[in-house]
């Protein structure tokens, strides 16, 4: 069988990767760190195996990982600023009317020196680990999705020693906020930019805070967030756990829709949902039951405007674009990469991979959504045409970005000298904890 070879505009995507690093340049005085912060989003796109300071000077060609981490510690720009450039490119380019997504992930780390650590718990592990979290907010529409915010979580823990803020760089006026807080900083920032956005969702540990889902209420957002079963609503009868009201609901109340189509087909579930209106807040309770388990999920929704409950599945269903966007950042621009302890330095690097990210975002939605194409798909066939070429995806953009447009420095001596280094350095780290060991047992 011959198959068809596919071709990408490498000039556009060239075009596109300069238009992004001249608007991150202008947030830098002075050349050297503009020219690092080039080099080091051109790492964060190339095939680099670990994507910290080191690996990215040596992919760079530089001598010594010096100005790499002077551009992540003490250079001067705005790393608040360059976030904003995020948001405002990745509206523009995956279009208005998206749905804003909440969650958190982890970042397991060592020791307690690194801004935030300890032991919590992240869905990153599964459990309790020591680690840092940190809320961010994804940007969802059918051409793509990508990160446009993020808040650190600082534990109480933290928030109350003065010594570990002034060692981390924690600035003063920041002080503890839950996670359904920091959300609600982000949709009040999200808010401020001008953003247009259609509707809000994000999973139980949002869906549940009372003050959250107020928040959006006040501000006209519609939402469809997750709830726990053991969330009370308010009925004519009474307050009543969504659990129990839903067991008394009869057959002839469900409905089969798809959440969206996924890898490996549509996902398909059993909906039902309950109007709130005239005893709650909260307009529906929406519930979604797997059609082979029989599980049930929970969702409390609202909006200033009448939908149909198809609009309420589409928008549950595409809570699933956050995880597939930190699988994305953490998988090909090294978003859980860093080595860095420090307030600034974390909010730094994170932002330059959520750039890094929203530029793979961009192009694959350019190739995957060209103008001529750009109004919404028709029926499409059941099963698809094993014959044809699937979309274009992040990871696949990014290999041949890496093969077409980025490509490391392999000479030889270069290779070797950084071998040396490393080691050189690897020792020296080495024989300052064997003398630590030693000296207090």
């Amino acid at each position: 069988m011959v198959v068809a070879v596919t071709s990408v505009d490498v000039t556009a995507w060239t075009g596109r990767f300069d238009e992004v690093l001249t608007a991150l340049e202008s947030l830098f005085v002075r050349p050297e760190p503009r020219r690092t912060v080039r080099d080091y989003l051109r790492g964060l796109l190339s095939g680099v195996e670990r994507k910290n300071s080191w690996w990215l000077a040596e992919h760079a060609g530089h001598a010594r990982p010096d100005s790499m981490q002077r551009l992540l510690t003490t250079a001067t720009w705005d790393a608040d600023e360059a976030r904003d450039q995020v948001r405002r490119d990745v509206v523009r380019h995956l279009g208005p009317d998206g749905v804003l997504i909440f969650d958190d992930t982890g970042v397991l780390k060592k020791g307690t020196c690194s801004v935030g650590v300890q032991r919590q718990y992240t869905g990153t592990a599964g459990r309790i680990e020591n680690s840092q979290v940190a809320v961010f907010a994804t940007y969802a529409s059918r051409k793509g999705r990508a990160l446009v915010d993020r808040r650190l979580y600082l534990p109480r823990s933290w928030c109350d020693d003065a010594d570990r803020r002034n060692a981390a760089g924690v600035p003063d006026d920041v002080s503890f906020a839950t996670k359904p807080q920091l959300a609600t900083e982000m949709v009040a920032a999200t808010a401020a930019a001008g953003v247009n956005v259609e509707w809000v969702t994000a999973d139980e540990a949002y869906g549940v805070n009372a003050a959250f889902r107020a928040d959006l209420r006040d501000r006209g957002l519609s939402y469809v967030l997750a709830v726990s079963c053991h969330t009370h609503v308010q009925l004519g009868v009474g307050r009543r756990r969504v659990d129990r009201l839903v067991a008394t609901l009869p057959a002839t109340c469900w409905q089969r829709y798809s959440a969206g189509n996924g890898s490996k087909g549509p996902r398909t579930y059993d909906w039902a949902w309950i109007g709130l209106a005239a005893h709650s807040p909260d307009r529906w309770l929406l519930v979604r039951r797997n059609t082979k388990t029989g599980e049930l999920a929970y969702y409390l929704a609202w909006s200033p405007n009448p939908h149909p409950l198809r609009t309420l599945v589409r928008v549950a269903g595409s809570r699933w674009a956050t995880e597939e966007a930190f699988q994305a950042s953490k998988g090909q621009v090294g978003l859980d990469h860093y080595q860095v302890r420090g307030w600034t330095p974390w909010h730094r690097h994170v932002t330059l991979c959520m750039i890094a990210l929203a530029f793979l975002v961009t192009v694959t939605a350019a190739e995957n959504h060209p103008p001529e194409t750009d109004a919404p798909p028709g029926p499409q066939p059941i099963i698809p045409d094993p014959c044809r070429l699937i979309a274009l995806s992040v990871a696949e953009a990014r290999r041949l970005l890496a093969h077409f447009i980025i490509q490391p420095v392999r000479d030889t001596v270069h290779v070797l000298r950084w071998s040396t280094w490393r080691r050189q350095h690897q020792a020296l780290a080495q024989s300052h904890h064997y003398k630590r060991r030693l000296i207090d047992p």
